[in-house]
């Protein structure tokens, strides 16, 4: 039973760090932008945070920095892709690329530098003492609370809102919001400075929660997982979270696994998740289903009025 526990336990953790950034690429998606550089954009939320960590000592203003980090590199990005009417895959690429190589080099001065400050799990008062839920949801840290909230209020304001029906028209027929007096670069503006923000902290999951280090490319590739979870979930917040728990699971396991079976290369293990997450992505969208997408009919188009 305790084995179960701390599986699901580490599955939520795990989840949690791909979710900020699934959720928020979900935004950005449904506002018609596709941001490939998730991976790098959560490398700079890790390094970010972690400098500031390490330099203040002050937690609530390293995640601020982490925020402010991400909605910086939305604004960028939404400079290139909106305004600018660049092509998405290629700045997304771009994006990824700088994010990597800039995290990289700011976080020289901190790899082995111990920031002794983190995101310390924390039981809640009578849940946290409930057998078996209690172990598994009410002993974790804040960042894994506010997803507890976050995911229902995000399928609530997608779905449910005037907001929500505003942001899922803009990625399917912008030119029929322009023409009702909204502004679509704005909006835009604002859900890719979102995305990329919830991004970040998907960043600060790994160096301030999961772990309290820094070092080059610690994100290991959740990026590109979030990224994948995204057309995965059919642009659903809820969806995603199942698909997120599922991977979260299955890299758990792989970890469990090494003790009970030593004679299995480790990289076996640790591919797991990557593996899953091709063949999840190969199945929800794969042109053999036979079935109508999800896709916002105008995600990765750039919008020009003058075109209308």
């Amino acid at each position: 039973m305790n084995l179960v526990i701390s599986l699901l336990s580490g599955a939520i953790v795990y989840a949690v760090s791909v979710m900020y950034a699934g959720i928020g690429e979900t935004f950005s998606e449904r506002a018609g932008i596709m941001n490939l550089g998730v991976e790098g954009i959560m490398l700079m939320g890790a390094v970010s945070g972690y400098i500031a960590a390490v330099k203040t000592h002050n937690l609530p203003f390293s995640f601020l920095v982490v925020l402010l980090t991400g909605a910086l590199f939305g604004l960028i990005f939404a400079f290139l892709t909106v305004t600018l009417q660049a092509d998405q895959t290629v700045c997304g690429m771009a994006m990824l690329t700088f994010g990597t190589g800039l995290s990289g080099f700011l976080g020289k001065d901190v790899a082995g530098v111990a920031a002794n400050l983190k995101f310390e799990n924390i039981t809640l008062p009578l849940l946290g003492n409930i057998p078996v839920i209690g172990p598994i949801f009410f002993r974790q840290n804040l960042l894994v609370y506010a997803m507890y909230f976050i995911v229902p209020l995000s399928v609530f304001y997608i779905y449910k809102t005037k907001q929500g029906l505003y942001l899922r028209a803009l990625g399917e027929n912008p030119a029929a919001l322009d023409s009702a007096g909204m502004n679509v670069f704005a909006m835009r503006y604002a859900y890719v400075m979102l995305g990329c923000a919830m991004i970040a902290v998907s960043g600060a999951c790994v160096s301030l929660a999961n772990t309290n280090f820094w070092s080059s490319g610690m994100t290991a590739g959740k990026g590109w997982i979030a990224f994948a979870l995204v057309a995965f979930s059919s642009w659903n917040p809820l969806k995603l979270t199942m698909g997120a728990l599922l991977f979260g699971f299955i890299s758990c396991l792989g970890s469990n696994l090494q003790i009970y079976l030593p004679g299995v290369p480790t990289e076996i293990y640790s591919a797991l998740p990557y593996i899953a997450t091709i063949v999840a992505f190969i199945l929800a969208t794969g042109s053999f289903r036979k079935t109508h997408t999800a896709q916002p009919a105008a995600l990765g188009k750039p919008y020009d009025r003058e075109s209308r």
